[in-house]
């Protein structure tokens, strides 16, 4: 494990010292694991996951677990569609005749485009909220 560290070191271009200057490791801490080669606890491998942007996982395995891609499903894909149907009906149905924003028509392309971005912003905000609430469920 201390070569996962060691590896960390080399690639940011940082010594064990400002390691344990920025962080209030001591040195004998890294030493003794160094010696030992033996594992560093949990508090430990926290504190160098932090420090260098990694995971806990790679500090211990030097492995990337991949998190999965959260994508939508056919229901999800559904249920935008119809909460898009709505909005868009609700929308074009306010009035009779043509619809206008800011004094001016709004032409079929303007409708268009707006319809698209909704559309957009709507899959997007499904895929933020499974990874918000639903966090365990979506991991591989």
């Amino acid at each position: 494990m201390y070569e996962i560290f060691e590896k960390l070191l080399k690639e940011k271009g940082i010594t064990a010292y400002r390691f344990c200057k920025d962080t209030g490791v001591s040195s004998s801490t890294i030493s003794t694991w160094k010696k030992k080669d033996s594992k560093c606890g949990t508090e430990l491998a926290e504190i160098i996951a932090d420090y260098f942007g990694v995971t806990i996982d790679y500090v211990l395995t030097g492995k990337e677990t991949d998190k999965k891609e959260l994508v939508l499903t056919p229901k999800d894909e559904r249920d935008i569609k119809k909460k898009l149907d709505v909005i868009m009906k609700d929308i074009k149905d306010q009035n009779d005749g043509p619809l206008y924003y800011n004094g001016e028509e709004v032409d079929p392309m303007s409708l268009s485009l707006l319809e698209n971005a909704l559309e957009s912003a709507m899959k997007q905000l499904k895929i933020i909220n499974k990874e918000k609430y639903n966090p365990n469920k979506n991991k591989k």
